[in-house]
């Protein structure tokens, strides 16, 4: 019948994740690119000595007994429906790429940096296109508003490809300002020249050399599935409607801020409305562009990070709970790393820190007002259930309703675990799933 074993076990795979139970049916990723400052956010040490406290204050919040940066005014009003870890670590401190790898994909290779190849292990969006596709006319991974460069002119970042799954398991990468008048799609957008008869005449083209591209070779087959979902998208009013930012009120535009990452986040809100499964917004044309703080640490975080930050990450989680859709999304916020506890004498800056960070979950099936983990005194290492960014991705991906002790396969049916290292931490979701 044309199924070889390993053909069959993935089959096998792919029904067994969709007979799991979920707590989520979309994930919306702020990645904040580049390694924001828990010190300065999260897990202030308003009590460390100078040369290590920061100059901004703690403020209360709606969770009792847990302070915020005053620079966060918002979320600190919303910390009664979130799960913040404070115990983060990994190994990598020197190299951005490996760094955000390890996050996106919980596979640590240390300090191993380097562009993306087609050997990585699959992005989050990549391996649920795979395991829980969406509908033909939906698009399942959209990355916004930038591929990230390892630095100014570098390679892509990885963590954010379909690696060994194949290109056809790419984001789709929307990379013009969702803030801009006239930002539009070209990739989903008919040229002039192409009626809708003709793109139908194509469609049965592709359709009939499907079985031969089978045939030949994996290449082959992938880009034929490339071209069948273009077509679908193409064709689709409900994903062309989604990109349509300007059906959105003045009000609520403002309301997520009028800069290229609120409107990228407002776009991630009616993208998984029209039913995308995960968005990934990169906070940064390159990794050291924006949360790379360096030099001047407070005084980028105070003028720029963090009013843009709260308002667009406040805005999310208030218009999804609105809309009745905050219960079945997770909204992420991940960094790559934290900031060094010690203050450097670049105009107050701090450098790379691994040893200790904070993430920060809410909705999707995780526990409302959940403080997990401590650190130190100085915020430069775990004092309490430390854990590792593969146990982060492997509990997005329980709540999910996928495996991540599971197998995915390349296109050389090579089996690999779909975290490569990490856990599901049971203690951050509000249900247990099987």
């Amino acid at each position: 019948m044309g199924l070889s074993l390993p053909h069959l076990l993935a089959s096998d795979a792919a029904k067994a994740n969709s007979r799991r139970s979920t707590l989520a049916d979309n994930c919306i990723l702020l990645f904040l690119n580049g390694g924001p400052s828990h010190l300065d956010m999260w897990d202030l040490k308003p009590n460390a000595p100078d040369g290590i406290r920061g100059e901004f204050k703690p403020i209360s919040t709606s969770l009792p007994g847990y302070q915020m940066c005053e620079h966060l005014p918002r979320l600190s009003r919303q910390a009664h429906l979130a799960t913040v870890v404070r115990s983060m670590n990994h190994t990598v401190n020197n190299s951005h790429a490996a760094a955000v790898y390890a996050s996106l994909t919980g596979h640590d290779r240390g300090e191993q940096g380097g562009g993306a190849k087609a050997t990585d292990h699959p992005s989050l969006g990549s391996i649920m296109a795979r395991v829980r596709p969406t509908e033909a006319n939906v698009v399942p991974h959209v990355c916004l508003p930038y591929i990230t460069k390892e630095g100014a002119g570098g390679p892509p970042q990885p963590g954010f490809f379909g690696g060994i799954l194949g290109n056809s398991y790419d984001p789709l990468f929307v990379l013009k300002d969702p803030n801009a008048p006239d930002f539009r799609v070209p990739e989903l957008t008919l040229q002039q020249e192409v009626s809708f008869d003709r793109l139908d005449a194509r469609r049965k083209l592709f359709e009939s050399a499907e079985s031969a591209a089978k045939a030949t070779s994996a290449t082959t087959g992938e880009m034929t599935r490339m071209q069948s979902r273009a077509l679908d998208l193409l064709t689709s009013e409900t994903t062309q409607r989604a990109f349509r930012l300007t059906e959105e009120s003045n009000a609520m535009r403002e309301s997520y801020g009028r800069n290229i990452y609120g409107q990228s986040a407002l776009l991630a809100r009616r993208l998984v409305e029209a039913g995308t499964r995960i968005v990934t917004i990169s906070w940064a044309p390159d990794a050291n562009a924006t949360w790379d703080t360096h030099g001047s640490n407070f005084v980028s975080l105070k003028n720029t990070l963090l009013p843009q930050f709260d308002a667009a990450c406040a805005s999310l989680v208030a218009d999804l709970s609105e809309r009745g859709m905050l219960d079945r999304t997770v909204v992420a916020v991940i960094g790559d790393f934290g900031r060094t506890p010690r203050i450097n004498a670049n105009n107050g800056g701090r450098d790379h820190w691994n040893f200790c960070y904070s993430v920060m979950m809410v909705g999707g099936g995780f526990k409302p007002g959940l403080i997990y983990g401590s650190s130190d005194a100085t915020g430069a290492f775990p004092a309490s259930q430390p854990l590792v960014p593969g146990d982060i991705i492997s509990t997005i991906y329980t709540a999910l309703g996928v495996d991540p002790t599971g197998d995915i396969h390349d296109a050389f049916q090579r089996p690999y675990r779909i975290v490569p290292a990490g856990e599901t931490v049971w203690d951050l979701l509000r249900d247990r799933v099987s």
